[in-house]
């Protein structure tokens, strides 16, 4: 049987010396006898995979809500792809695979129904509370709302993962600042990388999804200087592809090349840096998982296109705008009738505040029983 002290010196012997070792971690806020042939970071993606609030990711709108089709990419399959890049990668650079998937997993646990609008909606209805952010509502579904275990609240994850979650950061995410995980400190070089496969995996698949929906048009697409240089890449090997290869193999190119120029670059700001342990890592100033300056100018003008033909359009427009409607109606009912809430939210509301309760209850919700519970509160015809 593998042991958990021969993982550690299996990390000690092929990990990088800049990796997170699990036999370095902080620990957990409750404490507990670790497992016996899992590492703190295995345990903790395990937990996370467990949880009710990752199973409800596969109801949670990234881009296109739900009930647009099967399709569509959810929460969850996002979440999935964005552990499959950043486990390529963390392999790659011989960083902890463990630590990057259990971060990889957890990033998206504290996302509303509805994407970004509902996070709007639930920001501003949350103003006079400090406002909504789904990293710092991530933080409280790991160590207060799950409800598994005797002993504590929450999964009582190892401190590296719940930074992680805290210290998330793209262009849709902003870091919590947080005295407990040293906001002067840079993250983890695992968590770096979850922030970029994050952005990776959102721009390629977004990218999928708008072709298939018909919003984004292929001769559009063709203007972009990243999406010319595949295409003609794809003319020179293949001289006759149906429409639906054709695009899997134009997305599969562009993740390959953004995660190729990722390594490469990354490997060069490493050795330039002298970079050789974790503690270098934490007190660069800067983050090292980093694209080339050239890839930069490349995915610029794509996720230009994405922002204004994709998430501006009059469709998603819409689907957000009826959103952020549902969110303030239902919010504004519990607020007003606490005991029209269930239970288990109830029982929250002394130590909470009812807003908080109301908000988490909210937030945990999946596109699909928002909407029912909609119904059940405004359909004079639906039974409640």
């Amino acid at each position: 049987m593998l042991t958990q002290n021969q993982i550690h010196k299996f990390e000690e012997k092929f990990l990088a010396s800049y990796a997170m070792k699990s036999q370095d971690t902080a620990g957990r806020a409750h404490k507990e006898e670790e497992h016996p042939y899992r590492s703190v970071y295995q345990r903790d993606r395990d937990r996370i995979i467990h949880s009710a609030a990752f199973r409800r990711l596969e109801y949670k709108t990234q881009v296109f809500v739900n009930h647009e089709g099967d399709y569509y990419r959810t929460r969850l399959t996002h979440t999935l792809e964005v552990a499959q890049i950043a486990r390529t990668v963390a392999a790659a650079l011989r960083l902890n695979i463990d630590l990057t998937e259990a971060v990889s997993l957890a990033h998206d646990l504290g996302h509303t129904p509805f994407g970004h609008a509902g996070e709007d909606a639930l920001d501003e209805l949350m103003r006079s509370e400090g406002g909504f952010n789904h990293n710092l509502q991530g933080l409280r579904v790991v160590d207060l709302l799950e409800e598994r275990y005797p002993n504590f609240p929450g999964l009582n994850l190892s401190w590296e993962v719940r930074e992680g979650i805290v210290k998330h950061s793209s262009e849709f995410d902003q870091a919590v600042v947080l005295k407990s995980f040293k906001p002067d400190q840079m993250p983890t070089l695992e968590t770096q990388l979850v922030d970029i496969a994050d952005e990776i995996a959102y721009d390629n698949h977004d990218l999928d999804d708008g072709i298939t929906s018909g919003l984004l048009k292929e001769e559009d697409l063709a203007r972009l200087p990243i999406w010319e240089k595949l295409i003609k890449r794809l003319k020179a090997n293949y001289s006759s592809l149906d429409q639906e290869r054709k695009k899997y193999l134009i997305i599969r190119s562009l993740i390959d090349m953004q995660v190729t120029d990722l390594i490469q670059h990354t490997e060069k700001i490493i050795s330039s840096a002298k970079i050789d342990s974790s503690l270098k890592v934490r007190k660069l100033g800067k983050k090292i998982i980093s694209f080339s300056e050239e890839m930069k100018a490349l995915r610029l003008p794509l996720r230009e296109y994405l922002k204004e033909k994709l998430y501006r359009h009059y469709r998603v427009v819409r689907m957000s705008y009826k959103a952020k409607r549902f969110i303030k109606e239902l919010f504004e009912v519990y607020i007003k009738i606490p005991n029209a809430l269930p239970a288990h939210v109830q029982k929250r509301i002394p130590q909470d505040g009812v807003r908080r309760a109301v908000c988490d209850y909210i937030a945990g919700m999946t596109d699909r029983y928002a909407l029912d519970e909609y119904k059940k509160l405004f359909d004079p015809y639906e039974k409640v």
